[in-house]
């Protein structure tokens, strides 16, 4: 078997050997008794003339070769979130061509599920930023994703997050958006320890209380929501909300 050399305590190295590969089905023989969705990350292109900093170039068939690979695994794309690559180089126009390209390679791969975010990321966030601007925005995202043909997870706003005040102000935005939503929808919930930019969401610093407001909105509009899924790093929190879900909302977690 092959030997690693891992570091000690003491500062030497230490030869580790390692055990028998094991052998895992390339496609699963059985069907999940979840929804696993990858938010899958793109492949850039390394030969592109252009300053990475400033500009995005992606490889465009590797990068749809990769989501094709999570279908044949019986694995769903959370397409363009904000735990991949959105707010982190992937800017709404270049988010629209990827969600084009991966809607369209999955329908020819039979059983694949596509999922894809919508959020308000190219509304500039400014101190005279409105709910309305908020609205309109998740409104044009919304609208494009479902033009494509694909479902939506409808991300967290710092817009909103930045002109909100008060829970009251959470539950406009969003009940005004979801009531023209299509399909069921996924909410999700991105904490202040991944983007701190969305502190206090839901109208309220303390995440318990902030809760009530979530959960407000989910059984408000129990109809167009297919789950909610919550990034705040605390499973007793994602616990406690599971149990108090409408039964036909899921908990997504991960």
């Amino acid at each position: 078997m092959p030997i690693l050399n891992l570091p000690t305590e003491d500062g030497g190295m230490s030869p580790y050997e390692t055990g028998a590969p094991r052998d895992f089905p390339a496609q699963p023989n059985r069907p999940f008794n979840r929804v696993a969705l990858a938010a899958a990350h793109v492949v850039a292109d390394a030969r592109a003339d252009l300053d990475p900093w400033v500009d995005t170039a992606i490889d465009w068939d590797r990068t749809i070769a990769f989501r094709r690979h999570l279908w044949s695994l019986g694995l769903g794309v959370a397409e363009a979130m904000d735990t991949a690559q959105r707010g982190m180089g992937m800017n709404w126009e270049t988010s629209q061509e990827l969600i084009r390209r991966s809607v369209d390679a999955s329908k020819d791969m039979p059983g694949a599920v596509v999922a894809s975010g919508a959020g308000t990321d190219h509304l500039a966030v400014t101190s005279d930023v409105t709910l309305d601007d908020v609205i309109a925005a998740y409104e044009e995202q919304c609208e494009a994703v479902e033009a494509m043909g694909g479902r939506i997870i409808l991300m967290a706003s710092r817009a909103l997050a930045a002109c909100a005040r008060s829970p009251e102000d959470y539950a406009r935005v969003y009940d005004r958006v979801l009531s023209q939503i299509s399909e069921p929808v996924i909410i999700h919930w991105l904490g202040e320890m991944f983007d701190p930019a969305l502190e206090g969401y839901w109208g309220d610093g303390d995440h318990w209380n902030a809760m009530e407001t979530c959960l407000s909105v989910l059984e408000s509009n129990a109809d167009k929501i297919d789950g909610i899924k919550i990034s705040l790093l605390d499973k007793d929190k994602e616990i406690a909300l599971r149990r108090r879900l409408p039964d036909s909302v899921r908990m997504y977690t991960g």
